[in-house]
């Protein structure tokens, strides 16, 4: 038997969300919040442009060229001084592993049932490509939240601007 649930988008607070769209946040960077998990990931440009067409997780191999590529996107941005673009990186390396982990659950991707009223599905056999996916991108998210350098500039960047 499913379980009721309510997803966090159906009573989405547009105005309340501290991400915008139309901000650049390359040029205005103190506007970016570092927030929990991957909010804003889809949202703060120049960013999510440069980063969203490594972003693939379908065989572990496609997986493991996309976590590669982001990754040292990650590291570029470090060694940039752009907080924000580290994040948005680390941001989309976990992105990889929930998205991935939520079709090895879930053949269609979907966890809820629009059609009996948001109800949880049960899980399914799902995709055992994407399951090793995501472990790919389980990985290299650790691996760059654990980069001493991000890990300092997310503390002090969380203690200025949120």
């Amino acid at each position: 038997m499913s379980a009721k649930a309510t997803p966090s988008y159906l009573h989405f607070d547009k105005a309340a969300y501290p991400w915008k769209p139309g901000i650049n946040y390359r040029v205005r960077p103190k506007r970016y919040r570092v927030g929990k998990g991957e909010q804003g990931v889809l949202i703060c440009d120049p960013y999510k442009s440069e980063i969203a067409p490594h972003w693939r997780f379908k065989t572990p191999a496609i997986a493991t060229r996309s976590a590669n590529a982001i990754y040292k996107m990650f590291i570029a941005y470090l060694d940039d001084d752009d907080f924000v673009g580290a994040d948005m990186a680390r941001k989309f390396l976990q992105m990889g592993y929930t998205r991935s982990r939520r079709y090895a659950n879930y053949k269609s991707g979907r966890k809820y049932d629009k059609d009996k009223d948001y109800e949880l599905k049960e899980r399914d056999t799902g995709d055992p490509d994407k399951a090793e996916s995501a472990t790919i991108f389980y990985k290299y998210w650790k691996k760059a939240e654990a980069e001493k350098r991000y890990a300092a500039q997310k503390k002090s960047w969380k203690g200025n601007y949120g």
